[in-house]
């Protein structure tokens, strides 16, 4: 069976398709169907109920494609200030920056979310400071793949200081890496979030993304790199100066944490914590806030953050 689509102009195509075709190569794993796109025509086939499945997902893309960049009938029946909220709703629809990454749409849900990403754009280091689930890391991990897809840097290198949460693990078995690994978990787990398992270890094998312990990182000048330091707030005040002088010709590099959950040993300062003063006048770094209104975890950790403020407000 052989199903057509057919779009309105290259703009739309570009939409819907996705960054590299990848909304096209996501439906046909999906789906189980053959897509060729030409002339503004999408041409799917394939078993009957595949196609009809895989119709419907681009049907409901391009109704959300075509409502963004036409108002609704009888907008012009409004007052004045609805005709301005719906402006205003509109311009940060279209203005808002997304990615597809292994089939799923990733974008900004809070606006500090958005000038988060946004910053990532227009800045060659960005800080963002926020509490667990607000997506300082994801979005990051976000920005860095789509930034290696586009060839606008060569590699990514994720990083994180290894510092036990509060407990002492003791004696760890095994080799380097085996001791080590757990620390990185939480920066594999985004990569494969956005990554298929095979492509990763791929680019992991070839050196277009490695995951290292922030010590790995003394000695090395990175160029031409999108970097992303994880868990800031556990960084030394020597650590953090150590990774900022890192940073080469053709890099970016992002930083974050929460500064109300350092585990550093009692008397140890926060790296995190002294660049807000240190780097908040220097041209070229940008520093975003996020809180709990911008958490996207379960509506409970949005709760346990207000309550923990709470109590320490007291």
């Amino acid at each position: 069976m052989e199903k057509i689509i057919k779009l309105n102009s290259d703009q739309e195509a570009i939409s819907l398709y996705g960054s590299l075709d990848e909304r096209l190569r996501f439906a046909e794993e999906k789906f189980k169907v053959k897509i060729s796109a030409r002339n503004h025509r999408l041409v799917i086939s394939g078993t009957k109920e595949n196609v009809k499945s895989a119709v419907e997902f681009f049907m409901l893309e391009l109704e959300r494609i075509r409502g963004e960049n036409h108002p609704q009938s009888g907008a012009n029946h409004e007052g004045p200030e609805h005709l301005e909220a719906r402006g205003r709703e509109k311009h940060h629809e279209k203005s808002a920056i997304s990615f597809f990454h292994k089939g799923k749409l990733i974008k900004a849900k809070s606006g500090n979310q958005e000038s988060y990403l946004r910053a990532m754009e227009r800045y060659d280091l960005v800080i963002a400071i926020g509490p667990a689930g607000t997506g300082k890391t994801y979005l990051a991990m976000a920005r860095a793949i789509d930034a290696l897809k586009k060839k606008k840097v060569s590699r990514i290198i994720l990083t994180r200081p290894a510092v036990e949460a509060g407990e002492s693990l003791g004696f760890l078995p095994g080799d380097l890496y085996a001791k080590i690994n757990p620390y990185l978990r939480p920066l594999y787990d985004a990569l494969y979030d956005m990554v298929d398992f095979d492509e990763a270890s791929r680019h992991l094998q070839r050196g277009l993304i490695e995951v290292a312990p922030l010590a790995y990182m003394r000695g090395r000048t990175l160029n031409d790199s999108f970097v992303i330091l994880d868990e800031g707030q556990n960084c030394t005040h020597e650590q953090m100066k150590m990774f900022l002088t890192r940073l080469g010709f053709s890099s970016r590099a992002v930083v974050t944490g929460d500064i109300t959950q350092i585990d550093l040993p009692s008397g140890k300062r926060s790296g995190l914590v002294e660049i807000q003063n240190i780097l908040n006048q220097v041209e070229g770094i940008k520093f975003c806030y996020l809180d709990e209104k911008d958490v996207i975890r379960h509506k409970l950790v949005q709760d346990v953050i207000k309550a923990y403020e709470k109590h320490e407000r007291r």
